[in-house]
């Protein structure tokens, strides 16, 4: 997968440090990937493919396909482009139950919803 990550940043004529920034992840991040010392988390790959939409998931993880996908969503849509990520989709309106704020001093409160 580095490979193929390498060819899209030349594809897009992008540095890593120019990668790196625009998906707002550690330069160093971007680096060992691409010497393939680490292996991308979830959160570098929903990055990824909210910054390039274009990108073919499938071809940069497994290789298969093209490096850029066919079938651009014309509308901006982007339930087609998180694929790999399906957000669950309600039947009813979702209502909020709690909230968690969390403090820099490692403290949390917790917020209920009366019923």
């Amino acid at each position: 997968m580095n490979r193929r990550l390498l060819q899209f940043l030349q594809a897009e004529n992008l540095t890593q440090t120019q990668f790196a920034d625009t998906l707002s992840v550690a330069r160093a991040s971007v680096s060992h990937i691409l010497s393939g010392r680490n292996k991308p988390g979830y959160d570098f790959l929903e990055s990824l493919l909210l910054h390039y939409p274009s990108l073919n998931l499938d071809w940069l993880l497994t290789g298969r396909g093209r490096m850029y996908r066919e079938n651009k969503p014309e509308d901006g849509s982007e339930s087609d482009q998180l694929a790999l990520f399906p957000l669950p989709s309600p039947a009813e309106p979702r209502r909020i139950d709690r909230i968690l704020v969390f403090y820099d001093d490692n403290t949390y409160q917790e917020f209920r919803t009366k019923e």
